[in-house]
C-alpha cells in the first residue's frame, strides 16, 4: 500500500515523540529516540509531511524524508529549505512497515530559538515560513506559509479613538501612491487609508480612525481585512505577523475591545495570522 492509502494507527498511547530544531533558514531537523531493539531488524521507517486536506476533501499532497541513524541510535531526518511547503499544515507521521502503516507523532523538545528574532531579518521572496506546533490533539504538526511578498505586522498601538499599526514590508518597497486597503469581508467594500512611510521604503505605519470604520461598516456587523498595496502597479499585498515562533497568535496577541459610534471594534489575527478588524455594532 502507498503512503497516501497507509492505515493510521490509533493507539494514542504508542505514538512515539519526535523534537525537532528549526534554524534561520527554515531547515528543520526532526530527531526521533533510537528504535526498541525488536524492531532494529526490519527495514528503516520514514517521516511523512502530509498536507491537511480541506473538510470532505482527499489527501493530495505528501511528502517523504528518509531517516538516517546516528551513532547514539538516535534517527534523524531533515527537511531542508528545498522544496517550499505550501501554504497549510502539514500532519507529521512515522511510516512503517514499507509506507503501509503511519503512526501520528507527538512533539518531544522543539528548539525554535532561531525563528524568535525572525521579524528582524530582510528576507527574500517568495516568502516560506514554517514553525512546528503541537495540535489540538497533542501532535506534531508544522505550519507553512508562502507569499510572493509579505507586509510584517510589527508594533499596535490602540487607544479610545484609533488603532495605530507598524509593519514592514518584505520583497517589495513603499512608492508614491501606496495605500493601505481594509476590505469588508463577503461585501466588496474597500476603504483606503495613506500609510506613513519609514525612512527606508520598507517600514511604514497606518492609522484605523475608530469611529469611521464603524461608520463605513454599515446597520450590521463585519470584518476588514488588511491589505497594504505598495505601489499602484503592484498587487496587494496581506498584512501579517508571521516571522517569528508563533503558529496560531489568533488567542495569543489579544488586543483591546474599544467602543465608538455605537459599535465595538477589535483588532485581531485571523486562523492563518492574517491582521483583520471585527466591527459589532450594539444591540439596541
Amino acid at each position: 500500500m502507498s503512503a497516501a492509502g497507509a492505515a493510521v494507527s490509533p493507539a494514542p498511547g504508542a505514538h512515539p515523540r519526535v523534537g525537532c530544531t528549526v534554524d534561520a533558514d527554515g531547515r528543520i531537523a526532526f530527531d526521533l529516540p533510537p528504535a526498541p531493539a525488536e524492531d532494529r531488524q526490519v527495514p528503516e521507517p520514514q517521516l511523512l509531511l502530509r498536507l491537511r486536506p480541506k473538510k470532505g476533501q482527499p489527501e493530495k499532497t505528501l511528502h517523504v524524508l528518509d531517516l538516517e541513524r546516528a551513532d547514539d541510535g538516535h534517527r534523524r531526518a531533515v527537511l531542508g529549505p528545498r522544496p517550499v511547503l505550501a501554504e497549510g499544515r502539514w500532519d507529521v507521521y512515522l511510516l512503517q512497515d514499507g509506507g503501509s502503516r503511519r503512526q501520528r507523532l507527538r512533539p518531544g523538545p522543539r528548539d525554535l530559538r532561531a525563528l524568535v528574532d525572525g521579524h528582524l531579518r530582510d528576507r527574500t521572496t517568495p516568502l516560506a515560513v514554517r514553525i512546528p506546533y503541537v495540535t489540538k490533539d497533542g501532535c506534531l504538526a508544522v505550519r507553512a506559509w508562502v507569499r510572493p511578498a509579505h507586509a510584517e505586522a510589527a508594533g499596535v498601538t490602540v487607544t479610545d479613538r484609533s488603532t495605530t499599526v507598524d509593519v514592514r514590508l518584505h520583497g517589495a518597497r513603499l512608492l508614491a501612491g501606496a495605500v493601505v486597503h481594509l476590505r469588508l469581508r463577503g461585501g466588496g467594500t474597500v476603504r483606503t487609508l495613506e500609510p506613513r512611510p519609514g525612512s527606508d521604503g520598507r517600514d511604514f505605519s497606518f492609522t484605523v480612525d475608530h469611529a469611521e470604520l464603524a461608520a463605513g461598516t454599515g446597520a450590521g456587523n463585519g470584518i476588514w481585512d488588511v491589505f497594504v498595496r505598495p505601489a499602484p502597479q503592484d498587487a496587494l499585498i496581506r498584512v501579517a505577523r508571521l516571522l517569528d515562533d508563533v503558529a496560531d497568535r489568533k488567542e495569543v496577541f489579544v488586543y483591546p475591545t474599544v467602543t465608538a459610534a455605537g459599535a465595538t471594534l477589535r483588532l485581531y489575527y485571523t486562523v492563518d495570522n492574517d491582521l483583520a478588524v471585527e466591527v459589532r455594532k450594539a444591540a439596541r
